[in-house]
């Protein structure tokens, strides 16, 4: 195999969708130094430009719904009804962030004395690079991309080596709407090829989505300089079904949350704490609608759950299910298929009975396979979602707004859902805590690490004074 091409492989069909040149060191410097040259001059465009641009990428990528997400599907195998959902979902909250752009960067002017005038306005940093994961591929990059270029910066985009080709589409929206040359650029490379360009000036801020490990090594490489980093690493995201909820809309909700896009969402829920009180009919809830997934082919409308992106996935967490019931869990559904040739499909798993000694709650799953745990009391399931190293989300289903805020209020995670989960809206801050990483993206906060606070303390002369 040529180790400078990057092979693109249908997880599904197994055939090779395209082969990309992968940049080497000094082929990437360059590529820097072109965003670099680019940012210097969109940091001079007014909002409105920034906006305008911005909104003109988006109907670019909107009007090429189809073709986009067949060929997201072919990339990673999410089902494609599901896959131009992402489309819709990217360009609806790419306009969100438009929308909260001229609050989020409008200049701050706090009193002064006569003869003063104070400001702090928000400059862009520069060069931000965006390291995207492959399971929300145009979500994630677009939670870094537009704010970044909104804000006058330039980007580049280093996709999963399993989803370039969705970099290459959001490039190409912005080369259609009328983008300034390099100012969006997709990077093909390996992890030594970033770990360089890590070390060059331009490179102001790194945006890294992805497994802990990877943010470790991410984060030890931008220590060398002195620039930010964000980082949304892994989640085992916990939903407590309390005794008083909608018991049908619960199972509705909680089983989407485990079993979307086959389970491969970074906010999924891995870990499900109920009540005793409800805990067998919401099991036997839960089983029901894991047996009504149909999995198969990604590019027929009719498939809710598709291959497994990883090929090496299913059988780890088979592992993880065998060791669960080898300690007394049980498995109540599912498990590893094969359907035609293509070995990489999870029917989805309920496993009850789990308990916190299993490798199954506690160690991220990251596919349709989710554990549960009967508790006693409120207090028993807050003690049990806090006893993970991961922080993501966490999901609470109750009738009891009161229940929901103060349990929430004890719950350590970066986002609190009452009677949803696996969403996420662009108005709120997008963070995590623990092993779930650092930084926020979305919301106006989402602006703050991709431009820098300049203040302004004037003096001014005395013609220049109010009258």
């Amino acid at each position: 195999m040529n180790s400078k091409i990057l092979r693109v492989t249908d997880p599904f069909r197994g055939e090779i969708l395209s082969e990309l040149p992968l940049l080497d060191a000094d082929a990437a410097r360059a590529l820097v130094l072109r965003s670099a040259k680019a940012q210097r001059a969109w940091a001079r465009s007014p909002l409105e430009t920034r906006m305008a641009l911005c909104s003109s990428a988006m109907r670019a990528l909107e009007e090429r719904e189809e073709s986009v997400a067949r060929e997201l599907s072919r990339q990673m195998g999410k089902p494609v009804a599901q896959a131009r959902k992402e489309v819709r979902t990217c360009v609806a909250r790419a306009r969100r962030m438009i929308e909260l752009a001229p609050e989020a960067l409008r200049p701050i002017e706090p009193e002064a004395g006569p003869g003063q005038r104070l400001r702090i306005t928000r400059e862009p940093v520069g060069v931000v690079l965006d390291i995207a994961a492959w399971n929300y591929p145009l979500l994630i990059a677009i939670n870094v991309v537009v704010p970044a270029v909104l804000s006058g910066d330039s980007v580049l985009i280093k996709h999963s080596s399993r989803t370039p080709l969705c970099a290459e589409q959001i490039v190409d929206a912005f080369r259609a709407a009328g983008a300034p040359p390099d100012l969006a650029l997709a990077l093909h490379c390996n992890h030594r090829v970033v770990d360089e360009i890590l070390a060059m000036d331009e490179i102001a801020y790194v945006s890294f989505t992805g497994s802990v490990q990877g943010g470790h090594e991410i984060y030890q490489s931008a220590a060398r300089r002195f620039i930010d980093v964000g980082l949304e690493l892994g989640g085992k995201d916990p939903a407590y079904v309390a005794p008083d909820c909608d018991l049908e809309r619960t199972i509705d909700g909680v089983a989407d949350g485990a079993f979307y896009n086959a389970g491969q969402s970074c906010c999924g829920v891995e870990r499900i704490y109920v009540h005793r009180d409800v805990h067998d009919r919401f099991v036997e809830g839960l089983v029901e609608r894991a047996l009504a997934y149909r999995l198969g082919d990604p590019l027929e409308d009719g498939t809710t759950l598709g291959p497994l992106a990883d090929p090496l996935a299913g059988a780890f967490l088979m592992e993880q299910v065998a060791q669960a019931c080898a300690l007394g869990a049980r498995q109540l559904c599912g498990g590893s298929i094969s359907i035609g040739s293509c070995e990489r499909f999870v029917a989805p798993v309920v496993v009850d009975r789990a308990d916190h000694r299993m490798a199954l709650m506690r160690q991220e799953s990251f596919g349709p396979v989710v554990g549960v745990q009967a508790v006693d009391s409120d207090e028993e399931a807050i003690t049990l979602m806090n006893d993970s190293c991961y922080g993501l989300t966490a999901s609470i289903w109750t009738r009891d707004l009161d229940r929901a805020l103060r349990m929430g209020a004890a719950v350590e995670a970066g986002t609190i859902f009452l009677n949803r989960c696996d969403f996420l809206d662009p108005s709120l801050a997008w963070t995590g805590v623990k092993d779930s990483g650092k930084g926020v993206s979305l919301s106006s906060l989402g602006f703050y690490p991709l431009t820098r606070p300049k203040s302004w303390n004037l003096s001014l002369p005395p013609s220049s004074e109010p009258s």
